[in-house]
């Protein structure tokens, strides 16, 4: 069993989502659990990218994607989004590829 230390290498360099972000994912991951079509989830953070991963089954490839990016020569973020089967959609604002998710998943009975 390996134990985490917090030394000089781990402080402040990965990228993450804000608690506001964060917030806004889970609230569409929800939606999601409540409509069957999601049943698990995965973050994983990296130096310049952070990815919430949705899955359909906890063993099978995610449904969804959702990054976000640092620009490198700017202090900009850019937030990703890959369903499965599709292009990747693109955005500068979180609030506009959740919309495009959650009308996705949408369903009329």
């Amino acid at each position: 069993m390996h134990s985490l230390t917090f030394g000089k290498d781990l402080h402040n360099s990965k990228l993450f989502f804000s608690s506001k972000e964060l917030c806004k994912i889970l609230s569409c991951y929800s939606l999601g659990v409540s409509r069957g079509s999601w049943k698990d989830y995965a973050i994983n953070f990296k130096n310049n990218e952070a990815n919430f991963f949705m899955f359909k089954h906890s063993l099978a490839s995610p449904d969804c994607i959702l990054t976000k990016s640092k620009k490198f020569k700017r202090n900009e973020f850019i937030f990703k989004l890959k369903l499965k089967n599709e292009k990747r959609n693109n955005s500068k604002q979180i609030d506009d590829l959740l919309i495009i998710l959650k009308r996705n998943h949408f369903k009329i009975i």
